[in-house]
């Protein structure tokens, strides 16, 4: 917010993530009254040039926030390993909440490797965050250790199975596996559906609610270290079995909603 005392009215700039956002927000705000006034809003020009381009830039993903962890929060833990170019945590558009994650960018890739390496596990507001890389700019190939684990990319996974498909497989775990351990690692990318754990497997399979969260897991998640294990994540077989129990659990509380109202009804009771 500009507030000095011009002849001109007070202004701000408002800076978005995203170049089409940003366009969408434009065409919709320009002209619109605010507390009865007409605003105007156009694209936000500096003298000597755009705003920084920042693509080219080594970006790193940041899960497990807090919801109380703010944009400045993650900015200031991480500052202490290099220049930040940009950061953000992720809000909920309709919420205004935090979805649990963000990313920081920063210039140099050597300081996105350390902030990675020594910011995985740190605790951050009351919980511990996970780092990895940001699946918009995969790294070159690290150690020898790591090279074993290709980077993934959005595009590819969604596509990689049926739209119906929802599972995430995800093994490697071989000690400390729990449904509370995955409801942790997994809940900040949609809405979880279940969790089967097989601990003496190390593996367990995570269903969501929608195609494309589970697409975001797999993701961020394949590669990342879990418990002291380095996972490996993919699309699971969704069983016509899960499929089944989910529609036979949503039948009998159909039928057991219908028979309440029914003897509700015949009691002399309104529901």
């Amino acid at each position: 917010m500009i507030t000095e005392h011009t002849s001109n009215d007070p202004y701000c700039f408002v800076e978005f993530y995203e170049h089409r956002d940003a366009a969408a927000a434009l065409a919709a705000m320009n002209g619109r009254k605010i507390l009865g006034k007409e605003v105007k809003v156009n694209w936000a020009t500096t003298p000597s040039s755009q705003k920084k381009d920042t693509s080219n830039h080594f970006h790193v993903f940041v899960g497990d926030l807090s919801p109380e962890i703010t944009t400045e929060d993650i900015k200031s833990a991480f500052a202490p390993f290099g220049k930040i170019s940009d950061a953000r945590v992720v809000k909920d558009m309709a919420t205004g909440k935090s979805k649990g994650y963000g990313f920081v960018s920063f210039y140099n890739k050597l300081d996105a490797e350390n902030a990675i390496v020594h910011m995985g596990g740190q605790w951050l507001g009351g919980r511990q965050i996970r780092t990895n890389w940001a699946t918009r700019k995969p790294p070159a190939p690290k150690s020898t250790q790591e090279n074993n684990t290709k980077q993934l990319r959005f595009e590819d996974v969604v596509n990689q199975s049926s739209p119906k498909n929802c599972t995430v497989y995800c093994g490697g775990i071989a000690s400390g596996l729990t449904d509370q351990l995955m409801r942790q690692t997994f809940s900040p990318f949609g809405q979880i559906m279940e969790i089967r754990v097989f601990p003496e497997k190390g593996y367990s399979f995570v269903r969501f609610s929608t195609h494309e969260s589970a697409a975001h897991a797999i993701v961020s998640v394949n590669g990342t270290t879990i418990e002291g294990h380095v996972v490996k994540c993919y699309w699971g077989k969704e069983s016509p079995d899960m499929t089944k129990n989910f529609q036979q659990v949503s039948t009998f509380y159909t039928f057991l909603c219908a028979f309440l109202c029914l003897y509700n009804k015949s009691n002399g009771v309104y529901l």
